[in-house]
């Protein structure tokens, strides 16, 4: 877990680094922002992320890469299927996914967040397991095409559920 160990940064007791000279900048999921992006129109508000945000007095960028590709809200759900995105229909939409992912990993270049929190599970912004492709609700180890993206152009990503752990206090880098 070190998904939040960058260059620039002191780590707390809690595992969770605060910037060195400056408010921190944090780039998340739209989402766990509360923003009603998610693919039922609903949202994953993660009130332990908002507090740290606030805390820290941190700068937040939020993204959702699946709107940032041309998707609406609400949307038929997706997964990863055979390396495409493709929706509950069997309709691939892997180039709004991907475009989405480009322009996300683009503001996250130009922003330069020292802390990514991305939605778990997710096709888009899952960081360790993503669903099967199956439809059926079974998790494998995976990412997602833009928590994928960030890590190959230098990111560290975590994801919310890791977040909260290490939040919480009950686990350490």
């Amino acid at each position: 877990m070190n998904g939040f160990v960058t260059k620039g940064t002191n780590i707390t007791e809690t595992g969770v680094k605060k910037s060195i000279g400056g408010n921190m900048k944090i780039l998340a999921s739209a989402c766990l922002m509360g923003e009603n992006c998610k693919y039922n129109g609903g949202n994953n508000y993660c009130g332990e992320l908002v507090n740290f945000a606030q805390e820290q007095k941190a700068q937040v960028l939020t993204v959702c890469p699946e709107v940032l590709g041309g998707l609406p809200t609400p949307r038929i759900p997706s997964e990863i299927v055979s390396g495409k995105v493709t929706n509950r229909e069997h309709i691939c939409v892997d180039e709004e996914f991907r475009r989405g992912a480009e322009a996300a990993l683009k503001m996250a270049e130009d922003f330069g967040p020292d802390l990514i929190v991305l939605q778990a599970r997710s096709p888009s912004c899952g960081c360790r397991q993503i669903y099967d492709g199956s439809f059926s609700g079974k998790l494998i180890p995976g990412m997602g095409v833009f928590a994928k993206l960030l890590t190959e152009n230098g990111f560290d990503v975590t994801d919310s559920e890791e977040f909260d752990i290490m939040v919480s206090g009950s686990a350490r880098i």
